[in-house]
């Protein structure tokens, strides 16, 4: 006998055709066999992929009505995909893993069993790297830096694999940045947060969608939405460069003044002047910055993602349309926004 808690496994995807099926078929063994208690539904959310993922997909759909799909339009990009993918499940906690299987569905009834422990935010945390020595200096490097300016600790070698209470669902559907950097989300408002850690397999997909300049998009993305640090930096640097740019002009002045001929005539204010105007550049484009930082978290309101098509969501929004049509206190309920926009 089921109990009335949900939980919504979702699934972000791209061209993850080798894995849809044995996806599924580890999450139904896990549910059948050890998590029997609980309702569960499995959301595969497409970002467009260019390989047969999406007939997979299709055909599971077909065979299990409590697998749904989500397409996108177009391809939006691994962090928009993955912030708009938590919030189209309906369950009282949303675990979130991703379609290559390098994070293993069999750790799920341990994430509950914390879940059920009161933890709200519960994440899967790699013990080590599996890349290249280099890559893995780069990126150790990489969250020092983060860690050193950012206000708020960062979790390193964390994907986003978890599960998450449906009260931390409700903060970030609040979240309105068009380009969420979810590690950072998770870091600042993750409640009750507990970590867990496992072994991270091999990709099912046999080589990783990220390459140089999408994994240097994604740490720039860290960067700016962790720390505005750095930014005020190149005001601080101007300042400094300023300062010993009056006492320099005030050196060679004396200097000039004392030995008429240590310097030809005009070489100095050329100099001075060079360094001068490059601090003062620095440090209009630091204000500037701070500009662009502050209308760019205000002005974006586009939407996410933009879904083409959903299947086997028919159900959620019927019962949506009833509580719609039903009054509250003279009100009307309106419908869970997760089926109006995506923002």
């Amino acid at each position: 006998m089921r109990t009335t808690k949900k939980i919504s496994v979702v699934i972000p995807c791209y061209n993850e055709e080798k894995s849809i099926n044995t996806m599924y078929e580890r999450l139904r063994r896990i549910f059948d066999e050890k998590l029997q208690n609980y309702n569960f539904e499995i959301i595969y959310v497409d970002d467009y992929s260019t390989d047969n993922t999406r007939p997979e997909i299709e055909s599971l759909c077909a065979k299990d009505k409590r697998v749904k799909a989500v397409f996108n339009a177009k391809n939006f990009g691994f962090h928009r995909n993955v912030f708009s993918s938590l919030t189209y499940g309906s369950g009282d906690a949303v675990f979130m893993l991703f379609g290559d299987l390098q994070d293993p569905p069999e750790m799920l009834p341990q994430f509950v069993k914390k879940w059920e422990e009161g933890k709200k935010v519960i994440i899967g945390q790699r013990k080590r790297s599996n890349e290249g020595a280099i890559m893995t200096f780069m990126r150790s490097l990489y969250y020092k830096i983060i860690d050193t300016f950012s206000d708020t600790k960062q979790i390193d070698l964390f994907t986003g694999y978890g599960l998450y209470d449906r009260e931390f669902i409700k903060v970030i559907s609040e979240i309105e940045d068009i380009q969420p950097y979810f590690k950072a989300v998770v870091a600042e408002y993750g409640m009750d947060l507990a970590i867990i850690k496992y072994e991270q397999a091999k990709s099912e997909r046999g080589k990783s969608n990220f390459n140089f300049l999408r994994n240097y998009d994604f740490a720039m993305q860290g960067i700016t939405s962790s720390t505005k640090l750095l930014m005020r930096l190149a005001t601080f640097v101007a300042v400094i460069i300023g300062l010993i740019c009056i006492g320099i002009s005030v050196f060679v002045f004396i200097n000039k003044l004392l030995n008429w001929n240590t310097y030809p005539a005009g070489s100095a204010s050329v100099i001075i002047g060079i360094f001068f105007l490059g601090a003062i550049q620095l440090f209009f484009i630091g204000i500037l910055g701070e500009y662009i930082l502050n209308i760019n978290g205000r002005i974006v309101k586009k939407p996410r993602v933009v879904v083409g098509r959903r299947i086997n969501f028919e159900k959620d929004e019927d019962e949506n349309k009833k509580l719609s049509s039903q009054p509250d206190s003279g009100e009307c309920v309106r419908p869970d926004k997760r089926f109006s926009s995506n923002f």
